[in-house]
């Protein structure tokens, strides 16, 4: 026999075959996470929560500008805001833009302002009531009054001083709702569940 014949390590050719494999079957089990990933994540931002970076000082000092939110927006598929509640929306004239206020008027309610001061008429409330307002930190001494159809809602920004709202566009339609701030994660020293909201001001 022939003993120059070239040999073959059995040895390191399985070793070699064996680490192709674990190769291939982490790129593999990498696509499939990141295709369950994205399942899971895209339904999540588009329906259920996603978060929101706050710009500008409309809401000062409820919410300062670069503050960072998630935004819950699947609640409101099932029940309407309450007053003293705190909607990110569509911008009603710009579709493109979103907007946070606090709501103030409901639908089917008359809101009146006189000399900066909220006042509500409704079914309830034939001759109106004043709103206890305790997050306003910088006023406005202006006067409006407006009746809402029963999709609309009358929206004011905090900062009532520097808040382009329903006092200067109008209601804000129910279908341009896009959700409600349900945790501030940013800044960590304001960290918080359902930020800004004071529904319990206005509870019967």
């Amino acid at each position: 026999m022939d003993d120059n014949r070239p040999t073959v390590d059995s040895t390191n050719t399985e070793l070699k075959v064996e680490t192709k494999t674990k190769q291939k079957s982490f790129w593999r089990e990498l696509v499939e996470f990141a295709f369950i990933a994205l399942i899971i994540v895209i339904p999540v931002r588009t329906y259920i929560a996603q978060p929101f970076v706050v710009n500008g000082a409309s809401m000062d000092p409820t919410f300062l500008s670069g503050e960072y939110l998630i935004v819950d927006q699947l609640t409101y598929h099932f029940e309407q805001p309450a007053r003293g509640s705190i909607l990110i929306f569509k911008y009603p004239k710009d579709p493109s833009k979103y907007f946070i206020k606090r709501v103030i008027g409901l639908p089917g309610e008359t809101v009146s302002i006189v000399n900066g001061v909220v006042s509500i008429i409704n079914n309830d409330n034939k001759e109106g009531f004043e709103l206890n307002e305790p997050y306003i930190k910088f006023d406005k001494k202006d006067d409006s009054r407006i009746t809402l159809d029963d999709e609309e809602y009358f929206v004011m920004g905090d900062n009532r001083l520097g808040s382009a709202d329903s006092r200067l566009w109008g209601p804000m339609p129910e279908e341009d709702i896009v959700g409600r701030p349900l945790v501030r994660l940013f800044p960590l020293g304001k960290i918080g569940w359902m930020p800004g909201d004071e529904r319990a001001l206005f509870k019967n």
